[in-house]
């Protein structure tokens, strides 16, 4: 029953996590996790970003283009 709490509780990533990690670490070592598990996410919506701009076939120049663009949502104030 314990085991059914934590994996609704938990993601199966937290999960693993938390089974590697048992023990405290030194804060240095964990800096050094914490900077893959950045990496690691970085990585991956980097990749998720280009794969959106490869299908859209969105070139450098629209890129600039959305930089300087402003589509934001206009503010419509209560009325």
């Amino acid at each position: 029953m314990e085991t059914d709490v934590l994996k609704s509780r938990f993601s199966n990533v937290q999960l693993e996590l938390l089974q590697l990690f048992t023990e405290d670490v030194p804060s240095d070592e964990l800096l050094v996790i914490k900077d893959i598990l950045t990496a690691y996410r970085f990585r991956r919506a980097t990749e998720a970003a280009n794969k959106v701009a490869d299908e859209k076939k969105w070139t450098s120049e629209d890129f600039e283009k959305m930089l300087h663009s402003h589509q934001r949502t206009p503010y419509l104030p209560a009325k």
